[in-house]
């Protein structure tokens, strides 16, 4: 089983409530941010890959789905460890996995899904299969 993408990240005051609590919210941008890390060191992007059948329209990986589990707290100015797999890689989806730690100690498992899709400006993303090389790159961290 390959091993998974790993990025680190400290927790702002402003990921932070009153109490100095990382918010909920703040562990799906953390994802993203992770997600983000991957793609690039794949020399990818989430927005803006240039569609190979041509043209002036682009490839781009809008969300369809996100969850997170909270298991403990995390604080302001804790370093956040956060580990992404390729859950399920479908002909047009994406689903990551995330397991975000402090130290060892697991503060949440999360888990994304992104649906590939052609954009052109002014129109609705179309779904489209994922392209073979970004298929073959993203094997790399599949379970």
């Amino acid at each position: 089983m390959p091993a998974p993408f790993r990025t680190r990240r400290m927790v702002e005051f402003s990921d932070t409530d009153m109490a100095g609590i990382m918010h909920f919210s703040a562990f799906f941008r953390f994802m993203e941010s992770a997600e983000h890390a991957l793609l690039r060191s794949l020399g990818l992007s989430v927005f803006g890959i240039n569609d190979p059948d041509g043209g002036d329209a682009k490839i781009s990986f809008p969300r369809v789905s996100a969850r997170c589990d909270f298991h403990s707290p995390a604080r302001c100015e804790d370093e956040v460890d956060i580990d992404v797999v390729v859950q399920k890689l479908g002909t047009t989806s994406v689903t990551y996995g995330f397991h975000l730690s402090r130290n060892g100690e697991e503060l949440a498992v999360g888990e994304m899904t992104s649906v590939c899709c052609r954009l052109h400006d002014g129109a609705k993303p179309q779904p489209i299969p994922i392209p073979a090389d970004i298929v073959a790159l993203l094997r790399r961290y599949a379970q």
